[in-house]
């Protein structure tokens, strides 16, 4: 029997073996990584966060308001100090009154399919928001009554008030020849984005694969010279933290967030690595539904401030920054954060909510919720008072919390159901209907709140105009009301605060949130391969998916050393240059196995 014939079975089958583990090796932990395009400059974030929607007026989840500030540019943006600087106004003006602002507009600038963007596409999209009152951008339309276009490149806003919050207007800049074609009622409803999506921004979204990846192209033709640096971008959704995390170790990706706390401390003594625990413009909160509606079908107890207040007194705060944050995160209390300090505020001594069960306990005793039959469960009209209490799938702190929360409310005499749910399924909680009406069918859940530099957002948030839109407590205050219309005139900083901190303590004590914490933002990013990574603000905030300011993606570029030693393709590279070896190391196992095969033959 010649050998020839066995040995080259044999190769075949430690060929097939070897390409077997070697594709399940490339294929562990790397996710969608295939997304990439090869001999492209490409960098790999990964994260846990996925987009919900890419459609603008329907979208909330942070990771899709990056990639509209990605994809789209505003008419002013953000310096790394969080400050008004231009995007697609390169200068305004206001009058003395500030009711008439004038923006002049960047010329030359083209969208990405090649139409040149003029003043008429402000215009419509201020109007379309306006007309069609898509809640996701109208608590910043607030009191524009008009936008008009004096030429190509000039925009005047007229607004029935001052405005204060002008510069601070998060509204993306839409293609009139685009987005015309829309619906107003589809925009805010039941209409797809679908890629490739059309903007002026440095990046343009041409793949989305949900629960997988997430893919941009660099724009050629972006009005700042000479950026972005990078080819593409590749942004990962992970289902699994540990494996995000493992990934990033391995340079699979070249940012992550979302990192488990128990690792984080660890990842620091990784070389080619840094690690940044950034403060945020967010908070973490126990949302209740107040709704005072009969067609409300949360749990009646919550519309009453005496009950939310009373439990607010079970909640221990430093606990839940201790064990569902391993101490990444500060004790939070107010709707607005630390991190806007003109307008940050904290309860007095004498008003703060702390934990204390026995409080917790006289004081919904003394509102009547009381355990009549000793059961150890309060009643309310006779009947057990039984909650069901909602952490997020997405968000492993959001379930520690839960577990947390749960003990304590069941302590002071409260039946609670504790689910871990979709986010999706959340909110479809939210905006629930019986028909055409308004029927939200919650009664707490745990989520967070992200805001911007300007208080105006997320004060308006929680105005009654804002119920069945972002006002997720369904709550209501009419002082509250005729204070958010009062600051959001009043132009001069000294003269708003006090009217900003009344509100905030009208929230505060109406308790329709519990605020737990406000989070720090986890991530790690590899310093070995890349520079230009840019915190915003400088020195205290993250480096990436924060929403306002996108310099890192602008800035980011292979480092010398890393480029001269590769094709500087970004992370894929380490992946094609390992199938580049692997393949010439079977080619030579081929070619030595196949030589001594025919060797035995002919000695045979």
């Amino acid at each position: 029997m010649s050998h020839s014939f066995a040995c080259r079975r044999s190769l075949r089958a430690a060929a097939t073996v070897f390409a077997v583990v070697l594709a399940a090796w490339l294929s562990w932990g790397i996710g969608d990584a295939s997304a990439a395009t090869p001999g492209t400059l490409t960098a790999q974030f990964g994260t846990t966060y996925d987009a919900d929607n890419l459609n603008p007026f329907v979208g909330y989840s942070g990771t899709s308001y990056e990639i509209f500030h990605l994809n789209y540019d505003f008419l002013v943006g953000y310096n790394t100090d969080l400050s008004p600087r231009p995007e697609l106004a390169t200068s305004w003006e206001t009058t003395p009154d500030g009711k008439v602002w004038t923006f002049h507009l960047r010329e030359g600038v083209k969208w990405q399919d090649g139409e040149p963007f003029t003043a008429a596409d402000v215009v419509f999209t201020y109007t379309y928001i306006i007309k069609n009152d898509l809640t996701a951008f109208t608590s910043y339309t607030n009191n524009i009554e008009k936008v008009e276009a004096l030429d190509d490149f000039t925009v005047t806003m007229t607004c029935s008030k001052p405005k204060a919050n002008m510069l601070r207007l998060w509204i993306p800049i839409l293609p009139e020849h685009i987005w015309s074609k829309v619906p107003g009622k589809r925009a805010g409803n039941d209409y797809i984005n679908e890629p490739p999506i059309v903007g002026t921004g440095p990046f343009q979204t041409v793949e989305v694969k949900k629960g997988g990846y997430i893919k941009l192209v660099k724009n050629p033709n972006y009005w700042v010279e000479g950026k972005p640096t990078i080819d593409e971008l590749v942004i990962a959704i992970y289902q699994n933290a540990d494996t995000m995390t493992q990934d990033l170790k391995t340079g699979a990706l070249d940012y992550a967030l979302g990192i488990p706390a128990a690792q984080f401390t660890a990842l620091a003594a990784e070389p080619s690595l840094a690690t940044n625990h950034a403060t945020l413009r967010y908070f973490d909160e126990l949302c209740m539904n107040c709704y005072d509606s009969p067609d409300s079908l949360g749990d009646p107890v919550l519309r009453d401030p005496k009950f939310r207040q009373a439990i607010s007194w079970a909640v221990d705060k430093q606990k839940i920054v201790a064990f569902a944050y391993g101490g990444y995160a500060t004790v939070g209390q107010s709707i607005i954060t630390p991190d806007v300090p003109t307008y940050a505020w904290s309860p007095a001594p004498e008003e703060t909510f702390g934990f204390d069960l026995e409080k917790a306990k006289q004081m919904l005793d003394a509102a009547g919720y009381k355990d009549a039959n000793g059961d150890g469960v309060r009643e309310h009209d006779g009947k057990p008072i039984d909650l069901r209490l909602w952490a997020r799938s997405d968000d492993v702190a959001s379930q520690s919390t839960g577990k947390l929360v749960a003990g304590w409310f069941t302590e002071i005499g409260l039946k609670i159901t504790l689910q871990t749910l979709d986010p999706g399924a959340i909110s479809a909680a939210l905006y629930n209907r019986k028909g055409s009406t308004y029927a939200p069918d919650y009664d707490i859940y745990i989520w967070g709140w992200g805001e911007y530099v300007d208080p105006d957002y997320i004060l308006n948030v929680f105005t009654s105009g804002q119920i069945e839109g972002w006002n997720d407590p369904i709550w209501s205050n009419a002082e509250y009301d005729k204070l958010y219309e009062r600051q959001a005139r009043t132009i001069d900083p000294a003269q708003r605060k006090p009217l900003v901190d009344r509100m905030q303590q009208i929230f505060y004590t109406e308790a329709p949130f519990i605020v737990t914490n406000y989070e720090q933002q986890l991530e790690a990013y590899n310093t070995d391969k890349w520079e230009g990574w840019t915190r915003a603000p400088e020195g205290s905030g993250p480096v990436a998916l924060i929403n306002d300011n996108i310099d890192t993606y602008l800035n980011l570029r292979p480092k010398v050393a890393a480029a001269e030693a590769g094709s500087g393709s970004g992370s894929n590279n380490l992946i094609y240059v390992v199938v580049a070896v692997a393949v010439a190391a079977i080619a030579v196992v081929a070619v030595l196995l196949l030589r001594r095969g025919r060797g035995r033959a002919l000695e045979e």
